[in-house]
């Protein structure tokens, strides 16, 4: 019963998570097409919003893997920790690494038409960034399936990859040094 009751919670989180996705989008492309002035500050603002919850969930999703490791595989704190991590990077991570890329990309074509070397350093790096988020997603796979073979050692270095990125992008954003 338990199984089913929290199934049916997560599919309850991912309907409202769906339906504030598509309100996001609706009232978005509305201001895109229908106050195409006021466009801009909006799309900074979601983008800078969306970077917070994705960094959010990046730093926050390899620290459980460095507990998940150490629950005995079956037992009710690993299916807890499963249940966790699903739902963080389905839920948080994978929509905002979208809107982070979606907005990003609009705000580097039409306030900076690509120009700059910093740019195409920041654009790099959140390359990077999405791969460190494969890798991420592909670990939540394992360890769905039982399947890790990393230690908690691993997924604390893991975990400082996301901060270095961070870091030198926010440098990048801010500084432009060249």
């Amino acid at each position: 019963m338990a199984d089913r009751d929290d199934t049916n919670s997560t599919g309850q989180a991912m309907k409202r998570m769906a339906v504030g996705i598509a309100v996001l989008i609706v009232l978005t492309a509305l201001l895109f097409f229908f106050a195409p002035e006021s466009f801009y500050p909006w799309a900074k603002a979601i983008h800078i919003l969306a970077v917070i919850s994705w960094m959010a969930g990046m730093l926050y999703l390899p620290r459980l893997f460095v507990y998940h490791v150490d629950a005995e595989k079956g037992s009710v704190q690993s299916e807890t920790f499963k249940v966790m991590e699903r739902r963080l990077l389905r839920g948080i991570i994978s929509p905002a690494m979208i809107l982070t890329w979606v907005f990003g990309l609009w705000l580097a074509w039409k306030i900076f038409a690509f120009q700059g070397g910093w740019l195409h350093a920041k654009i790099g790096l959140v390359l990077l960034m999405s791969g460190i988020h494969g890798y991420l997603a592909a670990a939540v796979r394992k360890f769905a399936e039982d399947r890790n073979e990393k230690t908690a050692r691993h997924w604390r270095i893991v975990n400082e990859i996301p901060t270095l990125l961070m870091i030198a992008i926010v440098i990048l954003v801010v500084v432009k040094p060249f």
